[in-house]
């Protein structure tokens, strides 16, 4: 146990300044180019301005910014967007929202980036945003996954590209509500995401289950998890079942308190994201063993677009794609597709319109993703399965790739959750 500690603390640190070292040198590089590269000039590079947690999340930033670089390489040795390459500025707000906002000001205002992208923490997103709505510029979100961004707090000039805390956990519960269990606990970070996710699965396992009832629920910080107290008060509570929504360390940390004193021994437990490649490695042999999980079945996948796009980053990085790997790639397809429907033209209503209602392949190989126009939400799937020890680690098993499509209220439900004026 002492070996495997030590293990992934090296991991971790090992992680991290690689992150640290792949922010460095880009940055070094886009600073010595133009401000804004000729302008609207067909010459002129188009200019992305992404923000994201990279120093408060290596484990998941640091593989998709990699495949950011990689697609973008690949969409330049193309030819560009009709002869204008794709220039990316990256800024890290460390997991701030207030470092976002500052960040996409100057992105704007000073580095005359053509669209904000990026996000990772749902209240990050939600800032960004604003800031995207007040300025009126186009925003594509790669990865906060709160329903505000498209729904409650949606606006004209925001996109998101993974499936929400509500599509995903529509997904779960099709399996929930599946188990004999009736007693079920929550433990989720708190702050939008968490919150977020644990109010739809009640919401939707009470719809399918009338018969359920939640007997505990936990809130701890992000990232600053007591997770012996959660724990204990989670086992207090006798659940026959527990919906979890912590990720990254705070995982880390809940798994190992719950091994040690004995929570996921005869209970169920369905957990958002744990299936990702970041979250469930780092716990090597401790992994928990038949969890339903939504995640990245990265190296069992088998089809010739998610082939060709795990070899080309093999080569290119030495290492297997992460589930950021693949945000990272499609973000940067989405918005080179949509670039190409606007024959280059980079002004924001001209981007917007080529939004709504785009498709674009997604290296998942599945069929083509849609961005939708009633609410700017892509239909971009996951895969759901369960979890299962191979070797020592972690993988999820018996997964299928649920169809983010499949997974979305009715068009009415939308228009009465999103503001009219963000149509």
């Amino acid at each position: 146990m002492t070996t495997g500690l030590h293990a992934r603390r090296s991991l971790l640190r090992q992680t991290a300044a690689a992150a640290a070292a792949t922010l460095a040198a880009p940055a070094l590089v886009l600073a010595q180019q133009p401000a804004h590269g000729g302008g609207n000039g067909a010459a002129g590079p188009i200019r992305i301005g992404e923000i994201n947690s990279y120093t408060a999340i290596p484990a998941f930033l640091h593989p998709y910014r990699n495949a950011w670089l990689l697609a973008q390489d690949e969409v330049n040795a193309q030819g560009g967007i009709h002869g204008r390459p794709l220039e990316t500025v990256f800024r890290d707000d460390a997991g701030r929202p207030e470092d976002a906002v500052r960040h996409a000001g100057e992105l704007v205002n000073v580095e005359r980036v053509h669209l904000l992208a990026g996000a990772f923490l749902s209240n990050v997103g939600l800032a960004i945003s604003d800031f995207a709505n007040q300025h009126r510029r186009l925003f594509v979100a790669s990865e906060p996954l709160t329903d505000a961004l498209v729904w409650s707090r949606g606006n004209r000039f925001t996109f998101r590209l993974r499936p929400s805390t509500y599509m995903q956990s529509a997904m779960l519960v099709e399996e929930a509500a599946k188990l004999p269990a009736r007693r079920w606990a929550i433990v989720a970070p708190n702050y939008e995401y968490g919150q977020s996710a644990a109010r739809w699965f009640k919401e939707l396992l009470t719809r399918a289950r009338p018969d359920v009832q939640f007997v505990a629920e936990q809130f701890p910080a992000l990232g600053r998890i007591d997770a012996g107290a959660t724990v204990q008060a989670l086992a207090g509570a006798r659940p026959e079942a527990i919906f979890n929504v912590t990720f990254a360390q705070d995982l880390t940390n809940f798994v190992r308190q719950g091994n040690t004193r004995g929570l996921f021994e005869r209970r169920h437990v369905v957990s958002l994201l744990t299936g990702e490649p970041e979250y469930l490695l780092p716990l090597g042999d401790e992994a928990p063993e038949g969890w339903i999980v939504t995640g990245y079945p990265y190296a069992d996948l088998d089809n010739p677009r998610h082939n060709a796009f795990r070899e080309a980053y093999r080569r290119r990085f030495n290492e297997e794609p992460r589930c950021g790997s693949v945000v990272g790639y499609d973000t940067v397809t989405a918005i080179a597709t949509m670039l190409r429907r606007t024959g280059g033209a980079t002004g924001t209503d001209a981007m917007i319109e080529a939004m709504r209602g785009l498709r674009f392949p997604t290296v998942f190989g599945t069929a083509e993703v849609e961005f939708r126009a009633i609410d700017h939400q892509s239909t971009l799937g996951a895969f759901v399965g369960k979890t299962a020890l191979r070797d020592g680690r972690g993988v999820m098993v018996d997964w299928r790739y649920a169809d983010g499509a499949k997974y979305l209220p009715p068009d009415e439900a939308v228009r009465q959750m999103r503001p009219q004026s963000a149509s």
